[in-house]
């Protein structure tokens, strides 16, 4: 896993705070709250790949 996976998180998590608020003052919390769930599945979304990866190397450390 290297630093970009991580600053990409990082700039998911940004963007989906500032569009809650923005949603949110609006007047929009239904809205916002969908802001909050697409944002959690954008990071599962890029961490499938790296999970995937580290069952691989669990089953060749174990040898399963």
């Amino acid at each position: 896993m290297d630093i970009s996976l991580l600053l990409k998180i990082a700039g998911v998590g940004i963007l989906v705070a500032v569009f809650y608020q923005v949603v949110s003052k609006f007047g929009g919390d239904d809205q916002a709250k969908y802001v909050s769930i697409a944002g959690i599945i954008i990071v599962i979304l890029m961490l499938i790949n790296e999970i995937g990866n580290l069952y691989e190397t669990i089953q060749s450390v174990f040898g399963i």
